[in-house]
């Protein structure tokens, strides 16, 4: 009996730890946050990775997609708070740049984005949403 509850503590030491990494790789480095709104009107947050390229915004949704990347499609006009700064956009998926922004993206959030490749399976058909200011 003791083997068993020796074991499930190990698990639950090692989803602690993992769990524990995860957050370190997400929330150390710039977070935006996304706003969306579901089927039902409930207005959700999400944060997210962002880079910098030719002048536009750069978010990046795994090939297999999300949750709110559904809410994102759902609506035109999509609201991301940055730096304090809550501003509206249209998106524009550009997988001619996939390279380029998993490149970027790499080189900003170092070995949490290669952390969270690793946990996801890899960056293999990725998305970049750019980011179209509304004024």
């Amino acid at each position: 009996m003791k083997f068993i509850y020796w074991g499930l503590g190990l698990l639950l030491g090692l989803l602690a730890v993992f769990l524990g990494t995860v957050q370190l790789a997400s929330e150390r480095v710039e977070v935006v946050e996304l706003h969306t709104t579901d089927e039902a009107g409930e207005a959700l947050i999400t944060h997210l990775w962002v880079v910098d390229d030719e002048g536009y915004q750069y978010l990046r949704v795994g090939a297999d997609g999300s949750a709110w990347y559904r809410r994102l499609q759902a609506n035109a006009e999509i609201q991301v708070t940055r730096d304090g700064n809550t501003s509206t956009y249209t998106t524009t998926l550009r997988t001619d740049k996939s390279d380029k922004i998993n490149q970027l993206m790499q080189e900003k959030y170092t070995w949490g984005d290669s952390f969270m490749a690793y946990a996801v399976g890899g960056r293999d058909g990725s998305i970049p949403i750019e980011l179209h200011l509304i004024n």
